[in-house]
């Protein structure tokens, strides 16, 4: 475990705690890289035995008959997906009163109809009262949207309301840095922060809390401490929702251009007019791309498909 101690004439000191050692490093250039862990729902104590987090679901040892899912985000649908398909009965329950908002319309509609007709149980807009263990499973009391109590009775519970930067126990407040109220670390377009030589990246910093954002972001901070111009292309960054069909997206929504007033078209192709789709048996989704409408600058490519990880490289 490493955290700051100091700084002086450019140079960072960091204490380097082993289980029987500890030493302290100094260096020139630093890059903050520790990544997030599981947001924590208040009140609701994790034992990753019953009532688990997004790392605890991936250690079950049997199928739960009955499972819960706080969160129909991301990591809420896939973990929900793969034990709804492994043969669990699984709801899911989001604070949201909309399915994926953040996603184009047209692929949370799809992406909707096509988990809910796999079996997956959604209720939207809910608040949670408590979360309790209960006679060897979990008892959840909740709030509907209109407001209605609620009980839920289920073998185990998955909270997957996010992630948040693992920035605690740095030591940051040792070289005069504060985080931001988030707990982020504030950074420009090239991850430096406002300390010089002082970088960060990843899960720690702004924007989609991805592997490959992050990875990029390493490369353009390496560049850059070698004396290069490194960049990273924002714009260009894919998203992926890792479920059966995927969803993956990049560049802006239909909704982002509307509220940006921007003119554009809109084409959509379904996987059920495609040849090769109907030969593999697998023609569930579409292509959706949005270009500009008056040079066709592509703006956004939207796909819902079981190879959609794959074709998202292409966009």
């Amino acid at each position: 475990r490493a955290r700051f101690v100091g700084m002086q004439d450019g140079v960072y000191s960091l204490e380097v705690s082993a289980e029987n050692s500890v030493q302290e490093i100094s260096a020139g250039n630093v890059i903050i890289a520790t990544g997030s862990k599981p947001r924590q729902l208040p009140g609701t104590r994790i034992d990753n035995a019953i009532i688990c987090d997004n790392a605890g679901a991936l250690d079950f040892r049997e199928v739960p008959k009955r499972l819960c899912v706080v969160g129909a985000g991301v990591i809420g649908l896939e973990l929900g997906s793969v034990w709804r398909r492994l043969g669990a009965d699984v709801t899911l329950l989001d604070a949201m009163p909309d399915f994926l908002p953040g996603c184009d319309t047209a692929v949370s509609k799809e992406m909707l109809k096509l988990m809910s007709g796999q079996g997956l149980k959604f209720d939207l807009g809910v608040s949670i009262d408590s979360i309790a263990l209960s006679g060897g499973g979990v008892q959840i009391s909740y709030r509907d949207r209109a407001g209605a109590a609620k009980e839920l009775a289920c073998d185990k519970v998955i909270v997957a309301i996010g992630r948040v930067p693992n920035t605690d126990g740095l030591g940051i407040e040792a070289i005069g840095l504060e985080l931001d109220q988030r707990g982020y670390v504030p950074v420009d377009e090239h991850c430096r922060t406002k300390l010089p030589n002082l970088f960060a990246i990843g899960d720690v910093v702004r924007g989609p809390m991805l592997a490959h954002k992050a990875e990029e972001e390493g490369i353009m901070v390496a560049e850059i401490v070698a004396g290069q111009s490194g960049h990273v292309n924002y714009a260009a960054i894919p998203f992926i929702i890792y479920t059966s069909p995927e969803a993956a997206w990049v560049g802006k929504t239909e909704q982002e251009l509307a509220r940006e007033g921007r003119a554009f078209k809109s084409g959509q192709f379904p996987f059920s007019a495609n040849g090769r789709a109907l030969g593999h048996g697998d023609a569930q989704g579409f292509v959706k791309v949005l270009a500009d409408a008056e040079s066709d600058l592509v703006l956004g490519v939207h796909i819902v498909s079981s190879l959609a990880s794959e074709m998202i490289g292409e966009a």
